[in-house]
């Protein structure tokens, strides 16, 4: 049985926790779901196919992530759940928080990772994930057109379109 914290409208921490999948959410309040989209040097964003067998997007091509669990930090999240789903393992303070986007019944906090890996290295979580690919801006959006890529909407995908952009002014400030 998986427990997620309960968070009001405003973000906050209620103190109050619901089982997943009970539909016990009440008008105005929000459970916390992490998207982590690890980037490499070279620009490109590290995507996955979750498995035909997921009741949520099955066989679709979405964002690494999930559910925190009640108590979890965002962060503490997202770390988990991108060692979970792809083996990348990251230390407190290796990923970068982007934004908090609300949804419907719930806050989506993006983050970012650099990670360097290359998809055999990859451990993925087999009944969560068929496979992953490092894919640049242009083949993203394509992807998200054709609909082999859960569309998360406009808003959200401007934001990630300008991670892989971000990763190489940084790179180039630092040179």
């Amino acid at each position: 049985m998986e427990l997620w914290d309960v968070y009001s409208a405003e973000g906050r921490l209620t103190g109050r926790t619901v089982v997943r999948g009970g539909n016990t959410l009440r008008a105005g309040e929000y459970h916390l779901v992490v998207h982590i989209w690890p980037l490499n040097d070279y620009g490109s964003i590290l995507i996955q196919k979750r498995t035909k067998t997921k009741k949520l997007m099955p066989g679709m091509w979405a964002a690494t992530g999930g559910a925190a669990m009640a108590g979890e930090t965002s962060e503490r999240a997202a770390r988990r759940e991108l060692g979970e789903e792809l083996g990348i393992i990251a230390k407190e303070g290796d990923l970068k928080f982007v934004k908090r986007i609300k949804r419907r019944n719930s806050f989506v906090d993006v983050w970012t990772v650099r990670a360097n890996v290359r998809v055999p290295e990859l451990k993925l979580q087999k009944s969560e994930v068929e496979k992953a690919q490092w894919v640049n801006k242009a083949t993203l959006m394509g992807m998200i057109n054709s609909g082999e890529f859960h569309d998360y909407g406009k808003d959200y995908f401007n934001i990630v379109y300008g991670l892989s952009d971000e990763i190489k002014a940084e790179d180039e400030r630092q040179d």
